[in-house]
């Protein structure tokens, strides 16, 4: 039996997986969560296989899904984390893969990719959505700059108009941190300007 968490910050989210999985021969739901904190406490209490963690929680939720993903799978006999969500982009595929996620599936995907996909973290293999795995394989091949996760989500901020100040709100970290990021994404890619970061990003296939 596959002892399963269902984390999410929307009841109604949560009931529609619970009812999608209560009809699974061998797979058992055995706690939800609202927040990336519950979500680390049903990991540490209920013993679970895996545990299905949204990406985005609510503003007033503490914590990361990233760092939540980090936590659980530090604890002993740690279950295995399969992110489900709205987000696509490379910033929030690289951090979840880089957290030690299994797999990382889009919330449009049919249910039976979803059901296969929590079996095969179970057993302890990749569930990876097939655009995500593309998109992680053409990053892979293709010869270009390594910029961290955090990099890449500074980067992606500037590119929508962010100034330094506001993706240090955004990013709950100083504007001196931001600034040191920025700094070393100028170095790596060669630039000196936000708007050249920003253009030899999206011309390296960094952002889209």
């Amino acid at each position: 039996m596959i002892r399963l968490v269902i984390a999410d910050d929307h009841p109604v989210v949560r009931a529609g997986l619970i009812a999608l999985f209560s009809i699974e021969d061998g797979i058992e739901v055995v706690a939800e969560a609202s927040t990336p904190d519950e979500a680390v406490a049903a990991a540490e209490h209920e013993n679970p296989d895996v545990v299905l963690l949204d990406l985005q929680f609510g503003p007033r939720a503490a914590g990361t899904a990233a760092d939540a993903t980090r936590r659980i799978r530090a604890i002993d006999a740690a279950p295995y984390v399969l992110i489900l969500t709205n987000y696509d982009s490379d910033a929030d595929i690289l951090g979840a893969v880089e957290a030690g996620a299994s797999g990382y599936l889009l919330k449009d995907a049919p249910p039976h990719e979803l059901i296969a996909a929590v079996r095969a973290a179970a057993a302890g293999e990749s569930a990876l959505a097939p655009v995500i795995a593309s998109r992680l394989l053409d990053r892979m091949r293709a010869p270009q700059v390594s910029l961290s996760a955090r990099e890449i989500q500074v980067l992606e901020l500037v590119a929508a108009g962010r100034s330094n100040t506001e993706v240090a709100a955004e990013l709950f970290v100083s504007d001196t941190t931001v600034k040191s990021h920025l700094a070393h994404v100028f170095s790596k890619l060669g630039v000196t300007s936000r708007t050249a970061a920003v253009s030899a990003a999206r011309a390296r296939g960094i952002l889209r």
